[in-house]
């Protein structure tokens, strides 16, 4: 048994992913401290909504798979805590336009930013959030971070705005749902892998690997992000349940249900997509028409397919404690409830 199951098996009472933050949270220390520094400005608003949302609990996936992925490679530096806090700085832009976007009230079961400090000064806040990453990262000087990252959000911006083309889109198919979700969401994990393997100076080998680890593990946590949609309870989930319904996106648990449904259920699911507002009764409706053809376990099952296809990259990195903590956090994905 290696020394991070071992530590699992003697703390019982901490789950897999407590166990992980135990092991990076002296790093994560030092991250959350970098992006307060990179909050300041003469503009207090700036450092009141990025402070706002670093008090909303994050997880910090992003920045925790970039730290391991940077030490599974042999890398000894500090560099590694400023790009962390980079790629969490653009996570965070995103969050903010997003929930503009989305007209959300909650994120993480607190007040969003946006109801809280209106949708303009969020917007141009995340704006900050942006161009202050990248003079952040052409001062550190590395060329290939920087294209990496840069592609990522190029990246990032193309699959949100077509998912927002697609809203309301009943006719959506999977192949593009995939490749909207592999871009608005899984290229900024792909970037925090293969930004820690450039620190560590892998192998190409091995960067490759780690790139791929982070895209398939990206599309695991969207698809189970998109099934809290339909089965979470708001306050474990932290926003209002069916809400992407309601804004007419069209995920995987719907997508596979209106290839398998009658046509008399088509006709309920389209005519609740586009009433507005949509009404409870409308969308428990739905609910039931997606668990009457599996849409549900059909989404995980495939969210299992990659993150098996996830794990199986990690064969290229040697053994150690970084790269275990990389494959409990591929199964924490997997397994999470909020």
């Amino acid at each position: 048994m290696n020394v991070l199951n071992a530590s699992i098996s003697r703390t019982k009472e901490k789950s897999p992913l407590e166990e992980i933050l135990l092991w990076v949270g002296d790093d994560l220390k030092k991250v959350d401290l970098e992006f307060r520094r990179n909050l300041k400005s003469d503009v207090p608003i700036i450092a009141a909504i990025g402070e706002h949302l670093l008090l909303s609990g994050g997880k910090r996936l992003r920045p925790i798979l970039l730290l391991l992925s940077a030490r599974a490679c042999g890398y000894q530096g500090e560099a590694h805590i400023s790009m962390a806090s980079l790629i969490e700085f653009i996570h965070t832009a995103t969050l903010l336009h997003d929930d503009v976007v989305d007209r959300a009230e909650l994120r993480r079961g607190m007040e969003s930013a946006n109801a809280k400090w209106g949708n303009e000064a969020c917007v141009l806040v995340g704006d900050f959030l942006f161009t202050k990453c990248f003079s952040l990262l052409v001062e550190n000087g590395n060329r290939k971070i920087l294209q990496t990252i840069s592609r990522a959000t190029t990246l990032m911006a193309e699959g949100e705005l077509e998912e927002l083309i697609k809203t309301n889109d009943l006719s959506l198919t999977q192949e593009d749902y995939f490749s909207i979700i592999a871009r608005k969401t899984a290229a900024l994990f792909s970037a925090a892998t293969q930004v820690g393997a450039i620190l560590g100076e892998a192998s190409k080998e091995k960067e490759t690997a780690l790139t791929h680890f982070g895209m398939d593990l990206g599309i695991a946590f969207q698809l189970i992000d998109d099934n809290l949609d339909y089965t979470s309870r708001e306050e474990e989930f932290g926003k209002k349940i069916g809400i992407d319904l309601q804004d007419g996106k069209v995920t995987l648990p719907l997508i596979y249900t209106l290839n398998h449904c009658t046509e008399k259920e088509s006709a309920i699911i389209r005519q609740a997509v586009e009433s507005d507002p949509m009404t409870s009764e409308s969308f428990s409706q739905v609910i039931t028409i997606i668990d009457n053809y599996r849409g549900v376990t059909y989404t995980w099952e495939k969210a299992r397919e990659y993150v098996a296809r996830a794990k199986g990259h990690l064969h290229h990195l040697s053994g150690s404690m970084e790269k275990e903590a990389l494959l409990i956090l591929a199964d924490y994905v997997l397994e999470r409830r909020l």
